[in-house]
Order: structure tokens, then sequence, then C-alpha cells
């Protein structure tokens, strides 16, 4: 009987389980969307209870559309979005209150604190990460700070804390009933809790933001020999499936990519855009803004770390520009109204609507349209649009060959937004080298299919890995080198615009 090993992808924006055969091929897919709140300006969030429901719908719409039942699944694994933070009761796994989404700023005060006594890098030697917003740490102190009963409940030992990989694996595996509360090297790696040379919650900045240790997962590999745990029967896999591979989405894509040497990079193109360069097993500390983590860990292997790029606005523009302007009906027109126009007739965008990442990390910067004349059109906009994803990615790659000393000969890409010709194009052009698109595009759910199945022996190796990995397009840069360099000046102009906007 054919074995397969199911993957659930916690996304942003939606749930999904796929469901992948021995040549990496997908046999069955399901997916679903949950809510995106936004009480407030700058302020995002999802709810838990929600994410748990669509994970078991979506697990057992892939089993039916693989026509399959729980009992062919060898292992399962897991990938999510980072730094996303749930607090939640564990005697009852009553959230305490909506999970803060990684976009959120509602921490801006408590992280301009943080830095005014030791400046924003305090932490960055022990972490790989400057304090931001974007982290889960801070986001766990405002949760204790807001809400009295999850701070005493935390203090004894009852209030649990996790990204949403933690919060689905304690429910898959049991919940209020002795549900297994881990976090993996990679998750943890960006909370701004974990010193990531011993791999461990570290006590200095834990007292730093208040936070109580009691509250936190247990740090585990990547891939683990040792299930955390096995589904219910009684759950959505119908089934006791070990539950032993979880991986970032971010670092999922670099390992279904197969970026296992050093100078392998990837960068993936959904809500947001994010870069990762293997460094080997050196965690190399960035001088020019990018971030340092944890890209895998096998157990019984010295892990794997990675310089990161991350822009936080880049689908979601293009979402923007459909549900907040109107003027698409539906994000796969942009392509075709962007392509109606040879250039972006001078308009560029930079989406700085919570601040600008990577290489900026400036909380202080808002959007901008620049360069707007009684010439432009929604087409012009359209390109824009796209353009402003390519031009954040090179900034991230200009501040990566710096830090890292490794020139950038390709770029392996995967995510929603590689289906779009004009952009991947545009990206070969301004990078100056070759954009490669994979085969196999569903990249992050693979990586954590391959996770588990490298725990229960599914598949024999890193080579076994690498032989499933195939190319699908090339694109070869073509645009000259003066209108590339008065675009790229135009663009970083228009990114200072957006500098001071909040005070």
């Amino acid at each position: 009987m054919e074995h397969y090993i199911a993957a659930l992808d916690l996304g942003t924006t939606s749930n999904r389980c796929i469901i992948f055969d021995r040549q990496a091929r997908i046999v069955g897919l399901d997916q679903k969307e949950h809510r995106q709140i936004f009480p407030q300006p700058g302020w995002v969030e999802h709810d838990p209870l929600e994410i748990w429901h669509n994970a078991g719908e979506v697990i057992r719409g892939a089993l039916a559309r693989a026509g399959i039942g729980g009992e062919r699944i060898a292992a399962l694994g897991i990938t999510n979005q980072r730094e996303t933070t749930v607090v939640w009761d564990r005697r009852s796994g009553r959230p305490f209150g909506n999970a803060i989404v990684w976009q959120c700023t509602r921490t801006d005060a408590i992280c301009r604190r943080l830095a005014a006594e030791g400046g924003q890098d305090r932490f960055r030697e022990k972490t790989g990460l400057p304090i931001a917003t974007y982290f889960s740490g801070p986001k766990v102190r405002w949760i204790l700070d807001q809400m009295p009963d999850a701070r005493q409940d935390a203090a004894l030992g009852r209030a649990l804390f996790g990204t949403i990989e933690s919060w689905i694996i304690w429910w898959l595996t049991g919940g209020p009933q002795g549900g297994a509360h881990v976090s993996d090297v990679t998750n943890a790696s960006r909370t701004l809790l974990m010193n990531i040379d011993t791999l461990s919650w570290d006590e200095e900045i834990l007292a730093a933001l208040d936070i109580p240790a009691a509250m936190l997962p247990a740090i585990v590999p990547s891939s683990d020999e040792r299930p955390w745990g096995h589904t219910r029967a009684d759950g959505p896999l119908g089934a006791a499936v070990p539950v032993c591979g979880a991986l970032g989405d971010q670092q999922a894509a670099l390992v279904g990519q197969a970026c296992f040497g050093p100078g392998e990079a990837k960068n993936t193109y959904g809500t947001g855009c994010f870069l990762l360069l293997n460094t080997g097993t050196a965690a190399v500390r960035s001088r020019h803004g990018l971030l340092t983590t944890v890209g895998y860990q096998r157990r019984g292997h010295r892990p794997v770390y990675c310089l990161e790029g991350a822009i936080a606005v880049t689908g979601s523009l293009v979402q923007w520009l459909r549900d907040n302007l109107g003027l698409i009906q539906s994000a796969a027109e942009i392509e075709t109204l962007a392509a109606s126009v040879a250039d972006n007739g001078g308009a560029y965008i930079v989406p700085a609507f919570s601040g600008l990442f990577a290489p900026y990390w400036r909380s202080d910067a808002r959007g901008v349209i620049a360069g707007l004349t009684r010439y432009i059109t929604k087409a012009h906009l359209a390109r824009a649009v796209l353009e402003a994803t390519a031009y954040q990615t090179l900034d991230v790659v200009a501040a990566m060959q710096k830090d890292s000393g490794v020139p950038l000969n390709s770029l392996k890409v995967d995510g929603g937004m590689v289906a779009n010709d004009l952009l991947m194009q545009f990206q070969a052009d301004v990078l100056e080298v070759p954009v490669i698109r994979p085969r196999i595009t569903e990249t992050t759910a693979l990586g954590a299919a391959y996770a588990a199945g490298l725990a229960v022996g599914f598949w024999s190796g890193l080579d076994e890995l690498k032989a499933n990995w195939a190319v699908d397009k090339t694109w070869h840069p073509r645009m000259g080198a003066g209108q590339r360099e008065k675009g790229v000046a135009a663009w970083r102009k228009a990114v200072q615009r957006t500098l001071d906007w909040v005070e």
C-alpha cells in the first residue's frame, strides 16, 4: 500500500493541506482563506480558533481529493506564517484574544522603550535580529500587559505562548488532553527571545521583556526522528500520524527549493517577499539591515543558518490595488493591465504601509506614490505595483552581498507571484542575474513535507530531495544599463520620501 506525506501550510491569508508522493508530486490539495481583522490603523489580527477549524477542513478536503484515508499518511509536516503570536489557556484551549499578526505595528511603543535602553541592535548579537514590531517577543509582552488574566495565568504556567505552528501542533496532538507544546528552531529564531548559537530561550531577554519562561514551548529540531506527538484518531486525519516536521514558511521554501549549500538563495513572492541566503553552519551577523535566522536543523545535525531580507508588502500591494482602490477585479488581471503600457510613466509606489522592513527597518515610514502627473493611468500604477516588488528585492540583494561577500549568480523564485512573467522579467532586469522558477512551485508546503518525510525515512536524504528539483522557466536580464540605473535612482529617491512620516 503506497504511503504519502501531508503538509499543512498555515499562511497569512489561508490554510492549505497538500499531500505529496515520493516524487514530490501533488496528489491532493485543499485550501481555505481566513479573515484578516484590522481593529485600527496598523493593527492586524487573526482568529486562532478559525485557523484551527480551517486546518481541520483542509486536511479532510485534501484526503478526499487524493481519495485516501489518514492511515496512508506516513508523517505530517507543518509550515506557517512566522512571528504571528497566540497566547492561550492550556486547560481549555481558549485564546486570550485574537492572534497578533507579524505585520501588526501595535508594539511600536514597547520596541521604542527597549531600543532606548540599549539601541535597536541591543539583542542582535544573541538573536540575529533588530528590535522591531515584526517579531513575537514584543507581541507577547503586549498581550501580558493588556490582559491581566493572561499575565496571572502565565506566571502559574497555565497560559501558553506559541507561533501558529505551536498552536496547531498542540491541538493536533491532543490540545488540553496532553497536546505537545513545541516550537521548531526556525520559528523560535523569529521570536527575539532565542539565542541562535545555543538554540535556547535567553533568560536575560525574557527578563527585559518580563515574559515568564513557563509559558514558552520546548524548542525542537525542524526535522525530528522523535515525533512530538501523533494526531488523534478522532481528529481531522482520522488516524495516528506522527507530527515530526515543522519550518517557518520562508525556511520551508528554502528546503523545498533544495538550497542546501552555502551561497544558494531563494526568494518567495507571497503576501510579503522573503529572500534567504544559505550561509552554512555559520551564523553571519548582518551589518546592513538583514536578519540572521536558522534555516533548518535535522536532529543530530548542526543547524544551518541564513541571512534573510524580509519585505512586508508585495502580494498584499496587489490586493490593496484590487480591494481598496478597485482598479482590478482579480489579482491575475494586474499583469494584463501593467503590460498595456511600456513603462511606469514615471510613477513609483513604495508600500510602507506598516513601515519599511529590510534593509531599512523604519517603523516611522508610510507608503507613498511618487512622480504623479496627469499622464499617469491605472495601467501605470499597476506597473508601479509590480516594479515595487522587484525594487524592494534589489535593495535586499544589495545588502546581502555586502554582508556575505557572496555575489548572487542567479535567484530561485517561488510563491504566488512567480506566475507573473512581467514581474519575473523585470526582476531579472534590475538584479542583472537569471531568475529561475522550479517545476514544483509549491515549495513552502514541499519543504514542510521534506522535513517530516526525512524524519521517518520516507526520503533517504538531501541528495534524493535535490534530485526532485527541476527548472520550469528561466528569465534572463535584457534591460540596458542606462535604463536600469535611471529606474533604480528614482526608486531610491521615492523610498526617501516615505521616511519620518509618523512622529
